[in-house]
């Protein structure tokens, strides 16, 4: 079975060709990074999630976030929902936890704005 993904691992966009019943054997790539993209794509999708959380008592109503790594792909929903419920009391400063192992996969959710 072949599966289809457009790499993200730099500006070329490659479309790759991933055949799951070859031991991933991955097609279409320009470079290795979309050897490794692909083959993780098509085992184990994560993504990094980026939002912003609410921060009370600061300059600015909301203070920008992200994932320390990629959480799987299938969880990025009920990540969301995780996270709009956080409430921040100012100061924070980048790299401040605002969310620890989130969802149980070891992965912190940091600040990446001063407020």
């Amino acid at each position: 079975m072949m599966k289809e993904f457009i790499c993200i691992m730099c500006p070329k966009g490659c479309h790759l060709m991933v055949d799951t019943a070859n031991e991933y054997q991955v097609s279409g790539h320009s470079c290795s990074k979309g050897v490794k993209y692909g083959k993780a794509e098509a085992t184990n999708p994560i993504r990094v999630v980026t939002s912003t959380v609410i921060v009370e008592g600061g300059r600015h109503r909301r203070c920008p976030v992200k994932t320390t790594d990629g959480i799987p792909k299938e969880y990025v929903m009920e990540a969301m929902k995780v996270i709009n419920e956080v409430r921040l009391n100012a100061p924070v400063n980048i790299g401040d936890i605002a969310i620890k192992n989130l969802l149980n996969t070891g992965v912190d959710v940091v600040a990446t704005g001063n407020m």
